[in-house]
């Protein structure tokens, strides 16, 4: 539980990138931190094993110990007010909240994100089950499976940094949901033909992890852009929306999942995959409605 406080440095990192930038560069930004972020959980068990062979399970937590003084030392040294001061008369109500919390607009993006990311927690909640009583993998091989959605979101982290240069973040908000749609109804057709190998069972797992690399970055960036006076309240709500709504979807995987169930394993992904894109959607039409509402305006 000490350890937890741990989360504040990311929600912090977000609020940050949202301070030094602005416009597409957020989600160009966003995306970098994402790839580094998804090297963590693939290296980081091959790291914890050896130590704990070589030294012992504790040694895991002085690591953390040593790692965390380093990054302290370099914080305090290295990182300034990142906050703009306002200039000029400013509005004494537009730090509140309360205004965040009151904005559709912000929720589409946080409920995007919660979503996006609840079917990597269905994943991960299910597929070690899957993996060894359905298709009788061992333990020593379940980490690179594990993994492999872990690889698409590395993939759709760099392509965030490119797409954002050429395509409006939000379409490619969407196009990550889309991705992530696509590939789990071709996963439910290929196993309602009767091919289920590991292969193909979780390469098209493999499209959430792509699609949450799409999405992610421009929906964390979106939401700090609706407010960006609150955009540290912005990641911090929809970080722990995203927490709660993960571990509400853990629990109900493990509720209804069997050990032959692979289908009910894609289609929980699948359903929280969809959410993520109308949540998406509702960003679009939201914007829409607001560029009428302008133009009416100037009228």
């Amino acid at each position: 539980m000490l350890q937890a406080g741990a989360i504040a440095g990311f929600v912090l990192s977000l609020a940050i990138v949202r301070d030094l930038a602005d416009g597409p560069d957020v989600a160009r930004r966003l995306g970098r931190i994402s790839m580094v972020m998804a090297i963590a959980p693939m290296l980081g068990p091959i790291l914890g094993s050896l130590l704990d062979v070589a030294v012992g399970w504790r040694a895991v937590f002085a690591l953390y110990a040593v790692l965390g003084a380093g990054l302290l030392l370099r914080v305090w040294t290295d990182l300034g007010e990142t906050l703009p001061h306002a200039s000029g008369v400013e509005d004494p109500h537009a730090r509140k909240a309360s205004r965040l919390l009151g904005e559709p607009l912000f929720w589409c993006y946080a409920l995007c994100t919660a979503f996006s990311t609840g079917a990597f927690f269905v994943f991960i909640a299910g597929a070690p089950l899957i993996a060894v009583t359905a298709f009788g993998i061992t333990t020593a091989q379940l980490g690179a499976i594990v993994g492999s959605i872990t690889a698409g979101f590395l993939i759709g982290s760099f392509l965030t940094t490119r797409l954002v240069l050429r395509f409006a973040p939000d379409m490619v908000m969407l196009a990550g949901r889309i991705v992530a749609c696509v590939g789990m109804l071709s996963g439910l057709a290929i196993l309602g033909a009767g091919i289920a190998t590991p292969f193909t069972f979780f390469g098209c797992t493999v499209f959430v992890g792509l699609g949450n690399g799409l999405t992610m970055p421009n929906a964390n960036a979106g939401a700090m852009s609706v407010r960006p006076h609150l955009a540290g309240s912005a990641a911090g709500v929809t970080g722990a929306l995203t927490l709660a709504g993960g571990a509400a979807l853990t629990s109900l995987t493990g509720f209804v999942l069997t050990p032959d169930a692979a289908a009910a394993l894609l289609a929980l992904m699948l359903l929280t995959s969809l959410a993520g894109l109308v949540a998406a959607t509702g960003v679009l039409v939201l914007k829409k409605r607001q560029r009428r509402l302008a133009a009416a305006r100037a009228a």
